[in-house]
């Protein structure tokens, strides 16, 4: 998969840059405002992660088109410090920052594929789709 389009994350704002950007390609491929909301909120989560521990990074879209299916493919890309224990990052209630420890969980949740790979010292990637119903 090639990326369409890519914000980089270094700022608090460029969050918003990033939400906004996909909630305008999954209103483009034909998503309800539910799951523009749901997609919305995942690349939030995934923005928010590169800026708090990755310092930076990038969050990239691609819209899938082909004959049976279509959607949006969130790709969160960062060279920051890793996770060690991804499985713990992965239950629900587990934070580093004081938050609600729905983060990764939750983008999981929200979307129908989720992919993450990490290795400490050398950065995180995190691949979720959602498809059009």
């Amino acid at each position: 998969m090639k990326p369409e389009t890519c914000v980089t994350i270094q700022r608090e704002w460029d969050i918003v840059g990033a939400r906004q950007l996909g909630r305008d390609i999954a209103k483009e491929i034909g998503f309800g405002t539910v799951d523009q909301a749901r997609i919305a909120t995942a690349i939030s989560e995934l923005a928010r992660n590169i800026y708090l521990y990755a310092d930076e990074g990038k969050v990239c879209f691609e819209k899938i088109n082909r004959i049976d299916q279509k959607g949006i493919c969130i790709i969160a890309i960062d060279t920051g410090p890793g996770i060690d224990d991804v499985s713990r990052v992965m239950e629900d209630g587990y934070s580093t920052s004081g938050g609600l420890g729905a983060g990764l969980p939750g983008v999981k949740r929200l979307m129908d594929e989720f992919d993450m790979k990490s290795d400490g010292g050398k950065g995180t990637n995190v691949k979720a789709i959602k498809y059009l119903r």
